[in-house]
């Protein structure tokens, strides 16, 4: 019992870890809306909402939540919701839904604001489960936990996206409503984040059933990321080769390490080869004598243009590399060759070799 109390800090946020496990591909929904967007559409909803509400993405973007709603949705409880939704508070509720098919059924739905820095709401976070019959009697059971679990480290996890965007935009940015607007708009990007992140959550329940396991294991976190921007990203010609040290970190190191990589790798294979028939691009992750660990990212590609600073303080990713660099207090060096481009980036990070 000592040990599994011991393993719980790495996720003291959660009330079990069981919590996250069919967060993206079993039967725990995600919906993220805009409240800046006129009538608060939905920008993303995850596998298993459309599983769950038999409602393709196609025809759920852009419209409010309340297609979902039917005859016997109680009222009081949409109210409920709409009050929590102006007064930017969190809200916990059972309610009636119907299915693509007209098929109601009980969905057990957290909603939480992710607030920029000043406080205002840039999107509403709705983490929602279907209740069986026997479920639908425990108000306080451990599914209730569970979601609010994972209610709780998204919100969490999508805030420190946001601020950081929010607050790097503002102090390179006039602050006028038009930029605000603009960056408004760039946000709606934030939904291709949210597989790495998954894979993050992933690795924490892995961590938490291997009971001699101090930390994530950011060699198979940042292999499978690598990896997934590969398949997703890839062309013909292009070869794609990551070589990663098997790694400890805490959970907060892993998910800024892990953004990053997402947001360098991307951009790599987006950009590093236009106009070339064949390329090659390494991910390499190795740790320092002299302790920290040391992301070297290199291309044969086309480079980056001698005047053009790198990472961007004016795109989304580029705002999201310089925040998570800030908080990792890590440095970004960029060595530009004759072919191609480096990326080395040092992160000053305490962790352990992992076990056999």
């Amino acid at each position: 019992m000592e040990r599994v109390a011991e393993k719980r800090k790495l996720t003291s946020v959660l009330d079990d870890s069981q919590a996250l496990a069919g967060f993206s591909r079993l039967d725990v929904s995600m919906v993220i809306t805009n409240p800046n967007s006129r009538d608060n559409p939905i920008v993303y909803i995850n596998d298993a909402f459309e599983r769950t509400t038999g409602y393709q993405r196609s025809s759920v973007i852009g419209r409010n939540c309340r297609f979902l709603q039917g005859p016997d949705t109680d009222p009081d409880t949409v109210r409920r919701m709409r009050s929590a939704i102006e007064a930017l508070e969190d809200i916990s509720v059972d309610i009636l839904n119907y299915r693509a098919n007209g098929e109601p059924f009980v969905n057990r739905l957290l909603m939480a604001p992710i607030l920029d820095a000043q406080g205002k709401p840039v999107y509403f976070l709705g983490i929602q489960k279907e209740l069986r019959d026997e479920e639908q009697d425990q108000a306080n059971d451990a599914a209730r936990l569970h979601l609010d679990s994972v209610c709780s480290r998204v919100s969490k996890d999508l805030g420190l996206i946001v601020s950081s965007l929010v607050d790097n935009r503002d102090r390179t940015m006039p602050k006028s409503e038009e930029d605000r607007v603009r960056l408004l708009r760039a946000l709606d990007v934030l939904p291709r984040r949210l597989e790495c992140l998954q894979f993050v959550y992933e690795e924490m329940q892995l961590a938490d059933e291997q009971w001699n396991r101090d930390g994530i294991d950011l060699g198979s976190l940042l292999s499978r990321i690598s990896h997934t921007i590969a398949h997703n990203e890839g062309r013909p010609g292009v070869r794609f080769v990551s070589l990663v040290e098997p790694l400890e970190v805490n959970l907060e190191t892993a998910i800024r390490v892990a953004l990053m990589t997402f947001e360098l790798v991307s951009n790599a294979f987006q950009h590093a080869f236009d106009g070339l028939d064949q390329g090659y691009l390494e991910l390499r992750v190795n740790r320092l004598a002299a302790g920290g660990l040391r992301m070297t990212i290199a291309d044969d590609g086309v480079g980056i243009p001698s005047k053009h600073a790198y990472p961007s303080k004016t795109s989304v990713g580029g705002l999201l590399v310089t925040s998570l660099l800030d908080g990792l207090d890590a440095t970004l060096n960029v060595a530009r060759g004759a072919a191609g481009t480096v990326i080395m980036v040092d992160v000053p990070v305490g962790f352990t070799d992992i076990k056999d």
